[in-house]
């Protein structure tokens, strides 16, 4: 794919999913604490969102800083509109911003943020090429 392609793929993204989340992993197994704690936030308000992985390819983190103007990795988009990053979205959360963005209910027991999981690295794989 070359830049322009990507970026184009980033903005259909972000314009076909209501809540559009940019991470460094997936949900199920973020690669670093922010993402993590950021889609612990979406997943304790129940939200359905569409999320992309970063780390493929360093163009796409290049390309969606270029298109958002934010430097770093989580991006959340409600809308078509750049939310912002961890701390923003956790304080959204705490405060009930984000629910009320998001047209959900805010659960009871929404402070403080939710911990996440501890992010899941892959095991170091060790190849013999002596034999």
């Amino acid at each position: 794919m070359t830049n322009t392609e990507i970026r184009e793929f980033i903005e259909n993204a972000i314009g076909e999913n209501r809540v559009m989340l940019f991470m460094k992993g997936t949900p199920h197994q973020p690669a670093c604490g922010f993402s993590a704690r950021t889609s612990a936030c979406l997943n304790a308000l129940g939200v359905k969102y569409a999320a992309l992985d970063i780390l493929p390819d360093p163009r796409i983190r290049e390309e969606l800083s270029g298109l958002s103007g934010w430097p770093t990795i989580p991006q959340l988009f409600v809308d078509g509109e750049l939310v912002g990053g961890c701390d923003i979205v956790t304080e959204m959360y705490e405060t009930g911003e984000l629910a009320e963005k998001l047209g959900v209910e805010q659960p009871e027991d929404a402070e403080p943020a939710p911990e996440p999981e501890q992010p899941r690295r892959a095991p170091i794989g060790l190849e013999n090429r002596l034999e």
